[in-house]
């Protein structure tokens, strides 16, 4: 495996391990942001080992497709996608992020199901 993919593998695991840790202490859009940006640097390093270069976009629905990824993989990405920015920026969120989130929908993006 190449470097590049193991560095965002591995920060890809310490982001996963903080959006759980930011879910149990509520903080849920953070929590939010940290899933997507797991499933984000996945990806890339999927693409990496497979089409052997970078993709430079944040669109997981795009990176999906790139990879000819099955439909309920794209349809999972185009759901967390959005959350790059809604998680970051009141403008894109047309309010507060950290009020729109709640328990449910953060583990939902975390898959835990609590």
């Amino acid at each position: 495996m190449r470097k590049e993919s193991l560095r965002l593998l591995e920060q890809s695991g310490h982001d996963i391990d903080t959006a759980s840790q930011l879910l149990k202490i509520k903080i849920y859009y953070a929590s939010v942001f940290f899933a997507e940006q797991a499933a984000e640097k996945s990806i890339k390093a999927l693409h990496i080992e497979k089409k052997r270069r970078a993709e430079f976009t944040h669109d997981l629905v795009e990176l999906a497709q790139g990879l000819d990824a099955p439909r309920d993989v794209v349809k999972a990405a185009a759901e967390l996608s959005p959350d790059y920015i809604i998680t970051r920026c009141p403008d894109a969120a047309n309010g507060v992020p950290a009020t729109l989130y709640d328990k449910e929908s953060a583990a939902g993006h975390l898959c835990t199901g609590e």
